[in-house]
């Protein structure tokens, strides 16, 4: 009965999360997260209590949770911006420097703040790590998926 419902909930749990933030990526890890708090639930006793309707809502909790944690990252994101001075840092010149900050405006904030920080502000990543208050291992793997999705955005901009 269970593993029914959390195989007939799947897609429904993943289109409900999908519908409201665009994003496959995300929809599957929150869609996998609302699973596993479903099996914690199963495996604590409380497995008749985990429905659809319950599995949809864990999955819409964590992804307010997903949007409050990339707000405040963005707010630290800003406060390191805004105190940065304009001649601050290896920016390169003229249409260069507005292609670098273009790309980098394209990132998600969580790309901005590792690359921001590791590059422009020429931090260890050890440093990086603690700023975001995360692992080494989980800043670095962050690090190198945002340095291809910078290359990404920046080859966009320049073809535009």
């Amino acid at each position: 009965m269970f593993r029914d419902t959390c195989a007939e909930a799947i897609p429904l749990v993943y289109s409900c999360v999908f519908n409201r933030c665009g994003d496959a990526a995300l929809a599957k890890d929150l869609t996998a997260e609302a699973l596993l708090a479903a099996a914690v639930r199963y495996r604590d006793g409380e497995g008749q209590a985990v429905t659809i309707a319950w599995l949809t809502m864990v999955a819409r909790r964590r992804l307010i949770d997903h949007w409050r944690q990339a707000e405040r990252e963005q707010r630290r994101l800003r406060l390191i911006w805004d105190s940065r001075d304009e001649d601050d840092g290896p920016w390169p010149s003229g249409e260069s420097a507005t292609r670098v900050l273009a790309a980098l405006r394209a990132l998600g904030p969580a790309h901005q703040a590792v690359l921001t920080l590791r590059y422009l502000d020429n931090l260890p990543v050890a440093e990086v790590a603690r700023a975001l208050r995360r692992s080494v291992r989980a800043t670095d793997s962050l690090l190198s998926r945002a340095k291809a999705a910078f290359r990404l955005a920046y080859t966009r901009c320049s073809d535009d």
